[in-house]
């Protein structure tokens, strides 16, 4: 007979006194795991579910109310974690011990549970349940569980179901490990992966599409004639989620940065775990922040001149959250190869490629793809904002990127050609100074 079989057996015996069982279901079984949870319904019957995958599970209790001082709701919620998950060639022997260790948890209480239906209920179920499995009085017992605080009157705040962090430390004992996407410039996309593609996507293009999170970039040519394109609009979705917050919607266009979303709120809404989204403005019109607690995740969005773009940290677990359907997605391949351009070769503007990238080693002294995008972009608009675009998308990096040695990215002959060779040579021996400094 299994933990699940004889635990069911039991709790068909109770109707009532189990308010600390999910607490305890909940810390043994992560939401990944396979093993059948048990709910009690408000209406007394017992069901068995195939997986850890109903959030909203919940243990009803009808009629009776166990005194304070009775301690049986412990008994039974550490008897329905010790047998839950039972497994392997000595799950009988584990069984037993599990048993003992219900009934001398009874023994403990009995002085304060004389008048309690639950506590009868239990002693006489563990005699029967031990007689049908040959469990001896005396012998070992089951090692105590680690017990959680009692659900407060918000149920699964307590939980932390919506602080992921919080939450995924509580499953798994370590923290969950993050990623960094980035879009900016021309557009310049630094994907999940540490890939770097500048291309030319023009219109509506998706760099974000999961479980969870749905964000378009809509661009436009830098230039008459170029193939070269900017951000001009942003749309972040971010999808229901029921015990947390409603579905939230924000747009970026040039010139308009709100600091709130499209319905005019600040946060997640009226659900209790609304404050788990929220917005602010970092700079007014020009760098907004929102932060989803909920699903671990900072985006940052900025206006440098007449370009928007868009960074974000996010649980690596939230990035990998989509379908085969779901496969054209920027920040998880970059590119499609048909859309990417070479950095090379710029199409010469009103700035001079020597100008570009003095104007572009003001704000970045390291030579990686961020200064090489830098020039790429100012030569090719004419415009010195963007050197405020790349500078803006490193700083992003350097908090965002949870690897401090990938925070520079350095590919051999993606920078603007056509130098002359005295200036070819000092900028090297410069680069070469500046790395040194750096580091």
């Amino acid at each position: 007979m299994s933990g699940i079989d004889t635990a069911e057996r039991f709790l068909a015996t109770q109707g009532e006194g189990l308010e600390l069982l999910w607490a305890v279901i909940a810390e043994q079984n992560p939401t990944d795991s396979k093993a059948a949870v048990l709910e009690l319904g408000a209406d007394g019957r017992n069901r068995v579910w195939g997986g850890c995958c109903n959030p909203n599970l919940s243990l009803g209790v009808s009629g009776h109310t166990v005194s304070s001082q009775c301690k049986i709701l412990r008994c039974n919620s550490e008897y329905v974690a010790a047998t839950l998950n039972l497994r392997g060639s000595n799950k009988n022997a584990a069984y037993c011990n599990a048993l003992r260790s219900y009934s001398h948890c009874t023994r403990k209480t009995a002085r304060t549970c004389r008048g309690d239906l639950a506590y009868h209920s239990a002693v006489h179920g563990i005699e029967d349940l031990m007689i049908q499995n040959n469990c001896s009085k005396e012998g070992p017992t089951s090692p105590p569980r680690p017990r959680l605080p009692a659900p407060n009157h918000q149920g699964f705040e307590s939980l932390d179901i919506c602080n992921y962090e919080k939450n995924f430390f509580h499953k798994n004992g370590r923290a969950p490990a993050y990623q960094h996407c980035a879009a900016f410039g021309d557009p310049h996309i630094r994907t999940f992966h540490d890939d770097f593609h500048t291309c030319r996507v023009e219109g509506s293009w998706p760099l974000l599409d999961n479980n969870y999170l749905f964000v378009q970039a809509t661009s436009y040519p830098v230039a008459k004639g170029s193939n070269a394109t900017v951000t001009s609009k942003l749309t972040i979705i971010f999808k229901n989620m029921k015990e947390c917050i409603d579905q939230k919607v924000y747009q970026a266009e040039i010139d308009n940065l709100p600091a709130a979303f499209e319905d005019g709120s600040v946060n997640g809404g009226e659900r209790p775990g609304g404050s788990s989204l929220t917005i602010q403005e970092r700079l007014p019109g020009q760098h907004i922040e929102i932060r989803a607690i909920y699903i671990g995740t900072t985006i940052a969005v900025r206006q440098a001149g007449r370009q928007l773009s868009f960074s974000i940290r996010t649980a690596e677990q939230v990035a990998r959250s989509f379908t085969e359907e779901q496969d054209l997605q920027l920040c998880v391949g970059g590119c499609p190869p048909s859309q990417r351009l070479s950095r090379s070769e710029c199409r010469h503007g009103s700035i001079a490629v020597e100008t570009a990238r003095v104007l572009c080693k003001e704000k970045l002294p390291v030579e990686d793809v961020y200064f090489q995008s830098c020039v790429f972009d100012v030569v090719t608009s004419g415009d010195i904002n963007f050197t405020l675009a790349a500078h803006g998308a490193l700083e992003d990096a350097r908090v965002f990127h949870p690897d401090a040695e990938k925070l520079h990215i350095f590919q051999t002959g993606a920078g603007c050609c056509h130098l002359s060779l005295p200036f070819l040579f000092l900028s090297i021996m410069s680069s070469l100074l500046a790395i040194q400094l750096h580091f």
